[in-house]
């Protein structure tokens, strides 16, 4: 009963690709700790960048970093002052390794579910509605060429004394399909009266399996 399976873990090696990609066994802890460093702060830093995604491929000498975002501008700076001072950043935080940083743009963020999620996320922070939010949300992702969306908020919405879960659905969001491109996201709101859980899942189209 209620069983849920994460949309990203179910097609992880049939149509998802892993966001790290690095082979270990001696450092798995140190590599696993340090990856995890790296996402939470290159988010903290740019939290106004609208950050998708974070991918990490290691070699024994190099590291690179691609971020996914749909502001690039605020990441790069001004004639990659920002960009070359996050490098040297990263260099600390990895003890001195070769670091290279590539950054590519969301070209649609309206059909990406991280930055729906935070969009979502922030609304609620400044006290816009959060019907409003989902709806405007989601109609958004379906003008833009998504062929589905569901959006969840689940909290003390509103400020409420009881804790309640609203959702919205439009077009199919098949989670049971393995050939289904489902983008999910969790981002969680902190509002005054507590966290309020934001949660987006948007079906893009079937993936041929290999």
């Amino acid at each position: 009963m209620g069983q849920k399976t994460h949309p990203y873990g179910f097609r992880l090696g049939i149509t998802k690709d892993w966001n790290s990609r690095w082979i270990t066994k001696k450092k798995f802890k140190t590599y696993i700790t340090e990856d995890s460093t790296i996402r939470k702060y290159i988010i903290e830093r740019f939290i106004r960048a609208a950050i998708s995604k974070i991918e990490i491929e290691r070699t024994e000498a190099r590291l690179t970093v691609t971020i996914h975002s749909a502001r690039p501008g605020i990441i790069i700076g001004r004639r990659g002052v920002e960009v070359e001072r996050l490098r040297n950043e990263l260099a600390l935080l990895t003890k001195g390794k070769d670091v290279y940083i590539n950054i590519e743009e969301v070209k649609t963020p309206e059909t990406d579910s991280r930055i729906v999620a935070q969009n979502i996320a922030r609304q609620i922070e400044e006290r816009v509605s959060y019907r409003r939010a989902m709806k405007r949300s989601v109609q958004q992702a379906i003008r833009m060429g998504a062929l589905g969306i569901k959006v969840m908020c689940k909290g003390r919405l509103g400020g409420a004394e009881i804790a309640r879960t609203e959702w919205y659905r439009e077009g199919r969001v098949p989670l049971q399909t393995l050939r289904a491109d489902i983008d999910y996201s969790y981002v969680p709101s902190k509002t005054i009266s507590g966290v309020v859980s934001v949660k987006v899942w948007i079906y893009k189209g079937n993936l041929e399996i290999t």
